[in-house]
């Protein structure tokens, strides 16, 4: 009887060729299906708080907060938290987006506050007041940056936090770094957006204009 036959160096080679082949033809697809299933979960998240807003309007005669932090204490009762007072927000995870590059990053969503291009919309307005709820945004990913206000701790909202807000045409997507509020390339080349109707979606960054902000 023969002895076993062993690999040979150039089998071993080409083996290990093929698999680093293997590897380079599947990694980018991995990576591709991982960002997909992040930008799913990110539009779970902004379907929820979607809903979220549909809910609170109907129990608040048809008013919702735009602006600062507000929004993210009241919402809470109405995606499975306690209220406004008894728990922390950011034991919530519908808050964040899984493709947010800074994790220490507690909200990474920016609401709707346009009222006229030049100044923000400060307090409650009515759902009502924007037409074609369906094509307005009501939230977006937030752009991070070493210009984006970071908040770390519950205590960090203040009630009111102007970063978060979206007001002015250099806040949307196609804004200048330093200024832009709206993220440009959080999933693909662009961003998902909770709308005025409650659904969520993904929004192209070059074709995000103001009229999609703008309540009437």
């Amino acid at each position: 009887m023969g002895k076993d036959r062993g690999f040979t160096l150039i089998e071993l080679l080409v083996v290990i060729a093929i698999i680093a082949l293997l590897m380079a033809i599947l990694l980018p697809s991995l990576n591709r299906a991982r960002d997909q299933g992040k930008g799913v979960t990110c539009r779970s998240n902004l379907k929820q708080i979607g809903l979220a807003l549909i809910l609170y309007a109907e129990d608040n005669n048809g008013k919702f907060p735009r602006n600062g932090g507000v929004w993210i204490l009241k919402f809470m009762p109405y995606i499975g938290g306690q209220g406004d007072k008894d728990q922390d927000y950011r034991e919530m995870g519908v808050y964040n987006c899984p493709k947010y590059p800074d994790k220490e990053q507690t909200l990474d969503y920016v609401i709707n506050s346009w009222k006229d291009g030049v100044s923000e919309y400060i307090g409650f307005s009515p759902v009502s007041d924007f037409k074609q709820p369906s094509l307005k945004i009501f939230l977006a990913d937030n752009e991070d940056g070493s210009w984006r206000a970071i908040i770390r701790e519950k205590t960090g909202l203040g009630g009111s936090r102007g970063e978060f807000d979206v007001w002015n045409p250099n806040h949307l997507a196609t804004g200048p770094d330093g200024q832009r509020r709206v993220a440009r390339a959080r999933h693909r080349d662009g961003c998902n957006g909770a709308f005025m109707d409650g659904h969520s979606d993904w929004v192209q960054a070059e074709k995000m204009t103001e009229q999609m902000w703008r309540p009437k």
